[in-house]
C-alpha cells in the first residue's frame, strides 16, 4: 500500500500529445509527491516547494516536476543537444531510479535545469558514467508566479532490460536552488547527512507501478 515512502506511477490513460508528452488530463491520474524540506527533512521552506507527478507505459516512464523558485540560477550554455556536466552545480530537478535493488548501490540519475539543459548518468560503486539514454525533456518557465515546470521522458530500455509493472523500484526526488553556498538542496526522503549529500540509496523511497485509473 502506498504510505509516506512509497512513489506511484500509474498507466498513462491516454495516447501523448503531438510532442510524445502526456495530456495533461493523464496527469491528473497521478497523485502529486511534495516536498520542502532540505536533505536533513529540516528548513522547510514553501516557496521551494517540488510537486513530482509519475506515469507510465511499456516503453516510457515520464515524470513531471512542479518547482516553485525563490531566485533562478542556471548555465548560459550547453551541448548542442542540452546536456550538461556539471548540472548540479545550477538549479536543477533530480530524479535517481533504482529499478533493481538487490544491486543497491547502482542506480540511474537524471536531472533537468529551468532552461531545459539535462544530464543522465549510470552510477556504480567507484563509477560515473554518461548513460546515453535518449531522455527527452520539456520545460516551461512562469517567472511571474515563480513556477517551473520540467517534463522527463526516460525510455524504459534504458532503465531495465524487461519492465515489469508488478515490480517494485527504488526511488528518491531532489532540488538544488541557489546561486553560492549554503545553497537549498531538498529531498523527498531526507538523506539526513551531515553536509548534503544525494547520494544515499538506504534512504530512497519505493515506486510502484499502478494499472489505469481511467
Amino acid at each position: 500500500m502506498p504510505n509516506a515512502q512509497t512513489a506511484v506511477a500509474v498507466q498513462m490513460p491516454e495516447p501523448p500529445d503531438a510532442d510524445g508528452f502526456p495530456a495533461l488530463s493523464s496527469w491528473e491520474v497521478s497523485a502529486p509527491l511534495r516536498f520542502d524540506a532540505d536533505w536533513q527533512g529540516k528548513n522547510a521552506d514553501h516557496e521551494r516547494e517540488t510537486e513530482v507527478r509519475l506515469l507510465w507505459t511499456s516503453e516510457w516512464l515520464h515524470l513531471r516536476f512542479r518547482a516553485r523558485f525563490r531566485e533562478l540560477t542556471v548555465f548560459s550554455d550547453s551541448e548542442p543537444n542540452g546536456r550538461r556536466d556539471q548540472l548540479w552545480d545550477r538549479d536543477v530537478a533530480e530524479v535517481f531510479l533504482q529499478p533493481d535493488p538487490t544491486h543497491l548501490r547502482r542506480y540511474k540519475e537524471f536531472e533537468v535545469s529551468p532552461n531545459g539543459f539535462w544530464i543522465d548518468l549510470d552510477i556504480a560503486p567507484g563509477e560515473k558514467h554518461d548513460l546515453k539514454s535518449g531522455l527527452r525533456r520539456r520545460v516551461t518557465l512562469n517567472k511571474a508566479a515563480k513556477i517551473w515546470v520540467a517534463e522527463l521522458a526516460l525510455p524504459m530500455k534504458c532503465l531495465i532490460a524487461r519492465f515489469d509493472p508488478r515490480a517494485t523500484w527504488k526511488v528518491n526526488f531532489y532540488r538544488v536552488e541557489g546561486a553560492t553556498e549554503p545553497r537549498f538542496y531538498s529531498a523527498w526522503q531526507a538523506t539526513r547527512t551531515p553536509a548534503p549529500n544525494f547520494h544515499v540509496p538506504e534512504a530512497f523511497g519505493e515506486l510502484l507501478f499502478a494499472p489505469s485509473q481511467k
